[in-house]
Formats: C-alpha cells, structure tokens, sequence
C-alpha cells in the first residue's frame, strides 16, 4: 500500500477535533480539488510501499489509540474501485486497539471496514479541480448522493462541507435533502481556507451560516495552528 506519510498530531476537523492522533496518509486522489492542502499526495505512486505490518509499527512508535486514514482519497484506487488492502488494514489496526476515523469524499462504498468514524467531505461544485486532465471525471464522480447514504447508514459518521458562500450552503442544503433523517450536530460546515488568514477572514460568514442552518461549524484547527504545513 503507498503510504505518503505517518506523523502524529491533533485532528484538526470534525467531532474529534483537538484529540491526539496519527495520521497515515495513503497516497493517491481522482478528485485533485482546486483548494487541496495535500497536493502532494495526489500521485498514486506518491511515497513508499508499505505492508500493513510496516504501516502499523509506524503507528505504534506513539502511544496513541486515534488513527486517522486519510489521503489523497484513502478509499479508492485511481479508477474509483476499492484501494486494495484497506479493509484488512482497518482491521488490524482494530485488533491493536484503534479507534479508526476514515477520512474520505464518500465517493465508494466499502463492506467490513473496521471504522469508528467515517468522516465524509463530499465535494461540492465550488471544489471544481484545479487540474486539467482529471476535470471531466471530477465533475462526474465527485458526489453520489446513494452512495453517501449507504455510508452514513453503514457506519458512524459525520459530514463535513467545505464552504465559501451562502451559495455552497444551498447546494449542501440539497444534498442532505436526499439523505433522509440526519443529525444536525454529525454534519459540519467548514470554511474553505489553505492559510491562516484566508481561514480567519472567511469564519464569520460560515458561523453566521451555522446559526441561520442549525448545522454545526467545523473548525480547521490545523490550519489556524500551522498554515499551510505538512506533517501537522
């Protein structure tokens, strides 16, 4: 499995937010949005091969029981069908005793994974990708509102929308539309922001936003921290 990076950190979004975890970020993304902070690891052949084995003693070089899958998108291969190994790697690393959170854009559903959290940030038409050659396909694959409810009845979950305008907030208003009864508190607006200053400056809007919603406000504490950094 290509691994770009493991590293140790608070998690920066979503329920968790603020709780020590390890990071493993697989290598690899379809989608390649215009306003991605992992850029780097767009590249399916990004990083180094790793067995589950391997993976795991790199997590547990930290007395950390939060693990958090994340990419790129760790869920699929380049062609949207299943990454290979994952399953078995989210099971392993139940059997050491993780909590797993599986950060993901919801575009697959996967059977047997051992995940406590499926963390599911599907894109909107504001994240329209930023490179050229995948365009087309991003437009195409980047939401699949059947497959988003066969995730959120499958596993505990939380959504989370990357949001610029009250334009976004429309557009996600219909998106939950189609997903039947949901938890107002599991689904999280987020402003869109790759530094510090664009993250500060854009806040207010999507709080103002939150509390004309209901929905709740997702803080991107890593950026407000750190920037645009890797390794955080």
């Amino acid at each position: 499995m290509r691994v770009t990076e493991v590293f140790y950190s608070l998690q920066g979004e979503g329920m968790l937010a603020g709780v020590p975890s390890v990071f493993v970020r697989l290598a690899g993304c379809p989608f390649r949005c215009r306003w991605c902070d992992t850029a780097y690891a767009w590249d399916y052949a990004a990083g180094e091969d790793l067995s589950p084995d391997q993976i795991i003693e790199q997590v547990n070089r930290w007395p950390c029981r939060f693990v958090v899958l994340t990419g790129g998108e760790p869920m699929t291969a380049g062609d949207l069908s299943a990454r290979p190994g994952l399953a078995d790697l989210t099971q392993r690393l139940a059997a050491h005793g993780k909590h797993i959170t599986i950060e993901t854009a919801g575009a697959l559903f996967l059977p047997d994974l051992a995940c406590d959290l499926m963390s599911i940030s599907p894109k909107l038409t504001n994240s329209g990708s930023c490179h050229g050659s995948v365009t087309g396909g991003h437009q195409a694959n980047r939401l699949d509102v059947e497959t988003l409810r066969r995730l959120i009845h499958a596993y505990p979950y939380q959504l989370k929308f990357v949001v610029e305008s009250p334009e976004d907030v429309t557009e996600v208003q219909g998106v939950l539309g189609g997903l039947g009864e949901l938890a107002p508190e599991r689904v999280m607006l987020m402003p869109q922001g790759t530094t510090t200053e664009e993250l500060l400056s854009r806040s207010p809007l999507i709080a103002d936003l939150c509390k004309q919603t209901g929905l709740r406000f997702g803080p991107r504490l890593h950026v407000l921290l750190w920037g645009c950094r890797r390794g955080v």
